[in-house]
């Protein structure tokens, strides 16, 4: 189990963000708690193609002495693609899950 925060850099406004997702909910809101990342910023499977939060540079560095782990942006897309075919194949869709 883990939470992960990825290397890609996207422009909002003046801030830097990345993505920080995690292999469940509970950890991924626990994290989110413990770096100072509002829930409301919380973006739900409903929202967006997978669950995460969209981080800021200096969260991402509290994220990472905190326990997260670095991927890379290819990992993160096989991570998610892998997440949801298991899925798939239970025969689940995110409204199954834990995610919200």
């Amino acid at each position: 189990m883990g939470v992960y925060v990825d290397d890609t850099v996207h422009g909002y406004g003046r801030m830097l963000m990345c993505h920080m997702i995690a292999d469940t909910a509970a950890e991924l809101h626990d994290m989110a708690q413990r770096i100072g990342v509002a829930r409301r910023h919380y973006q739900s499977p409903m929202k967006a193609s997978f669950p995460h939060y969209d981080i800021c540079k200096s969260k991402r560095a509290y994220a990472l002495k905190s326990g997260a782990i670095e991927i890379d942006r290819r990992y993160l897309g096989q991570y998610m693609k892998n997440t949801k075919q298991r899925l798939i194949a239970q025969g689940k869709t995110w409204g199954d899950t834990d995610w919200f």
